[in-house]
């Protein structure tokens, strides 16, 4: 048949329904199931939350005990459709978005052999991540594309900065140990170390600190080198993100095989399986 997209050929009516509900964010009644599902999550979130308060939970556990319970089906039965209304159920359950949907849901379970596992459910907040579809904010999503190549791209010169930084603070730890001693507080190299990591992140808890001369120096030194050092891995990740961004328009169409998103709009195939959108 000519002009017919025969990738959907081969679902049922029904399958291409769910998919659009669950999947996309596009049409009014997905995005009507995406903000539902999102108040879901939040409202059991905040269950979860209220229970680990001793009050609330001496007087109304029980409610938020069938609250979570009535939430853990809820999105039990979402899970399981969209396993069922992707054409390659292996791709999603390995996702991120899959491995979070199953995670939002398996600590109730636990929960009957473990006690306290429920308390994982805050992972849930995870899935709030899907408010980028919802909103249509998907240049967020193409950002968070861009971002990531860039982090990748930029993983090596980052790994060697930090361990110049940890060679750094461990020469300087030392220095400030023999500088000070442990009549000052720097009873250890490791201690004396742990210093230098505080001061030259800028952090400064003031636990300990230099008393002679000497040491004060060195601790200036060490904190003027902390501001040169955080622009580093900002500019290695910079120049890495001019050189990722591409002129990519987005989409939220969601792949039918294997739910990935964040096509670009004139794509005829999943970037991820390949198959035909």
């Amino acid at each position: 048949m000519p002009g017919v997209d025969k990738t959907h050929l081969r679902y049922g009516r029904w399958q291409i329904f769910l998919h659009e509900l669950i999947f996309e964010a596009d049409t009014p009644s997905g995005w009507a199931f995406d903000v539902l599902l999102l108040t879901g999550i939040l409202l059991s979130v905040l269950a979860v939350m209220l229970d680990s308060v001793t009050s609330i939970h001496a007087t109304h556990h029980a409610t938020l005990y069938t609250i979570e319970w009535f939430f853990t089906i809820l999105f039990t039965i979402e899970y399981l459709l969209r396993i069922i209304c992707v054409g390659k159920p292996t791709k999603y359950i390995l996702s991120f978005f899959g491995i979070v949907d199953l995670l939002a849901i398996i600590p109730t379970y636990l929960s009957l052999i473990l006690l306290g596992s429920q308390y994982l459910l805050v992972i849930r907040v995870l899935r709030v991540l899907r408010i980028f579809r919802v909103l249509k904010f998907i240049q967020y999503v193409g950002e968070a594309h861009v971002l990531s190549m860039a982090l990748r791209a930029s993983r090596r010169k980052i790994t060697i900065f930090l361990f110049t930084v940890l060679t750094l603070v461990t020469v300087l730890g030392s220095m400030m140990y023999m500088i000070e001693g442990p009549e000052h507080g720097f009873t250890s190299i490791p201690i004396a170390v742990y210093w230098a990591i505080v001061t030259l992140t800028t952090v400064g808890y003031g636990d300990i600190a230099p008393h002679t001369p000497i040491g004060k120096v060195l601790a200036s030194v060490i904190m003027i080198t902390g501001y040169a050092i955080i622009a580093v891995p900002t500019g290695i990740v910079t120049a890495e993100i001019s050189y990722a961004i591409r002129g990519e328009n987005m989409t939220t169409r969601a792949c039918h095989e294997c739910s990935a998103e964040g096509h670009e709009m004139n794509a005829k195939f999943c970037h991820h399986c390949g198959a035909k959108l």
